[in-house]
């Protein structure tokens, strides 16, 4: 199935699908399943939350940049969160080991603050395997062109900006995300690369 289709195909699931977040965790007994591409590797992961403050799931990574396959083990938890009338932060602990190896796995912190209006988040993840050990670091801005209603579809223009310690240099792109009810999509391109991350809940 080419690119092309298989963006049809998940934004068809966006605009179908009743409610969407953009949290690594789920509601307390809730599912997510994941999927997510771009110049390094493509991943489907699949996790469930006991509760509401962590997560448990099996992530299968196909590895572009080091021709290799395996299964993340994988555990997300949420270290804090502050609500106020008009905006949400998050901050999570998440970790992982491989299938690879003993030697091969990660660890890192990563956050998000909202507003209906305005987005940001962070993450710098520290990968451990037996070729080289690497850090990733992401950052990420946006802004919803119009507010919607709950059950409206809400679209947000973001741009993302992308260092590891392979390349050693920061890259930033545009990408879109929407998301309606339990399903979300992103949408970017990055060196005539495709980045998309598709998530639905249940």
């Amino acid at each position: 199935m080419g690119i092309i289709n298989k963006t049809v195909i998940i934004l068809l699931l966006v605009v179908t699908t009743d409610a969407a977040f953009s949290r690594p965790i789920s509601w307390s007994g809730g599912s997510t399943i994941m999927y997510k591409t771009n110049s390094m590797y493509s991943s489907y992961y699949y996790h469930y939350s006991p509760l509401y403050k962590y997560s448990l799931g099996l992530e299968y990574i196909n590895d572009r940049h080091f021709n290799d396959q395996y299964i993340n083990l994988k555990t997300t938890y949420l270290l804090g969160r502050k609500n106020t009338k008009s905006s949400q932060a998050n901050l999570y602990l998440t970790g992982g080991v491989s299938t690879k190896s003993k030697n091969n796995h990660f660890y890192g912190v990563h956050g998000d603050w909202e507003t209906r209006r305005l987005f940001a988040s962070f993450s710098v993840i520290n990968k451990d395997t037996d070729v080289k050990d690497y850090t990733e670091n992401e950052l990420t801005f946006g802004v919803a062109p119009y507010l919607g209603e709950y059950n409206d579809l809400h679209t947000w223009v973001m741009v993302k900006a992308k260092k590891d310690t392979i390349k050693n240099n920061w890259e930033t792109y545009p990408f879109m995300k929407f998301f309606k009810g339990d399903s979300l999509v992103e949408i970017g391109a990055k060196n005539s690369h495709w980045d998309i991350h598709y998530m639905l809940r249940f």
